[in-house]
C-alpha cells in the first residue's frame, strides 16, 4: 500500500580485504538500503546473528533485519554496521 521498492533474491557481491570472494543473495533489499532476512525456526541461534554480522561486513549494506515468524513469538534483530565500518575503513 505504500509503494516501498524491494527486490528479493538479487545476488549482491561480498568483499574481503577489497577482494570480491563471492556472493551473497538476501531474501529480500528493501529501497535498496536494507536486507530483510526471513527465518522460520524455533528461535534465533547466535550462528543467526553473527551471520547478519559478516553479510553487512562484507557488502555495502549499512542495515539488516533478522525476521523470525517460527517461534512462539514473532523476533525481530535489527543490526546495523556504520560505526565499526567507520573504524575499518579508517586505518
Amino acid at each position: 500500500n505504500r509503494n516501498i521498492s524491494f527486490t528479493g533474491q538479487r545476488q549482491i557481491p561480498i568483499f574481503y580485504n577489497k577482494k570480491k570472494i563471492g556472493f551473497y543473495v538476501p531474501d529480500f533489499i528493501i529501497d535498496d538500503k536494507i536486507i530483510l532476512e526471513i527465518k522460520h525456526q524455533p528461535y534465533l541461534t547466535l550462528q543467526d546473528r553473527k551471520q547478519i554480522w559478516y553479510y553487512l561486513k562484507g557488502t555495502d549494506y549499512k542495515l539488516l533485519l533478522l525476521v523470525n515468524f517460527g517461534g512462539e513469538k514473532l523476533e525481530i534483530f535489527r543490526r546495523i554496521y556504520d560505526k565499526a565500518r567507520l573504524r575499518v575503513n579508517s586505518r
